[in-house]
């Protein structure tokens, strides 16, 4: 990763904070987008390497476009754009009010199109590049309560897959990371070890092992695209 400039959603705790701290430790300049500026701070400044912390809230469209022209200015086009921020509610369809499903809309899948609208144009025109989308089991398997969040997941599955076929041949790689459960503080209001039928938390895969598996498929030599990847807990 050394020489690589790298933008990663969600970078304040979670899944985004951990390949925030991957893709630095393997020598990139990160830039952590999220709306919580302290923590976004405070990480940017341990894992240094001229890390940038960018706070946005990716709902809001004139934020977004704040950020993306501050990044341009000051890093240009970045090598690598890790879309993971996102939320998560459960629901019954008739019971969960539609201004959550709208949020979680908003965040899992409008706010990476307008990322992908931002930076794929210069990439391909540059002829390089990488897109890697978070995605998750709620990408391909239904599961009870889970309307809102499944169809922002499985939005951004096609859109991942939309993307790929645009760009395949360009020197730009498209790559979705979809991982099983992760212990993270999505689940905190959840509380998944004491409802029937969720995984357990201690049987969660770790962020940083999705870390892991994103720094993995942004290292393979040029010419390789992991299409798809999937995790799960062994």
């Amino acid at each position: 990763m050394g020489g690589r400039t790298a933008v990663v959603t969600g970078a304040s705790r979670g899944i985004g904070e951990a390949v925030a701290r991957a893709l630095a430790a393997g020598g990139a300049r990160v830039v952590l987008l999220a709306r919580h500026a302290p923590a976004l701070e405070a990480i940017a400044a341990q894992v240094g390497g001229g890390a940038m912390a960018v706070p946005c809230d990716l709902t809001q469209a004139s934020q977004v476009d704040a950020a993306v022209a501050r990044i341009t200015r000051e890093i240009g086009t970045p090598d690598l754009l890790v879309n993971n921020a996102g939320s998560f509610a459960l629901g019954a369809i008739g019971r969960m009010p539609p201004g959550d499903v709208e949020q979680m809309l908003q965040l899992n899948l409008l706010a990476p199109y307008r990322l992908l609208h931002a930076f794929v144009p210069a990439m391909r025109a540059r002829g390089s590049g990488h897109v890697v989308t978070i995605g998750s089991v709620a990408d391909r398997v239904a599961f009870p309560e889970n309307a809102g969040y499944a169809a922002g997941k499985f939005g951004a599955r096609a859109m991942h897959e939309v993307l790929r076929q645009e760009l395949r041949g360009t020197g730009v790689r498209v790559s979705l990371v979809s991982p099983g459960p992760t212990d993270t503080p999505i689940w905190d209001p959840i509380d998944p070890d004491a409802r029937p039928g969720f995984t357990p938390r201690a049987r969660m895969l770790s962020a940083e092992s999705v870390a892991d598996a994103v720094l993995w498929v942004t290292t393979r030599p040029d010419g390789v695209n992991i299409d798809e990847l999937r995790l799960s807990h062994s």
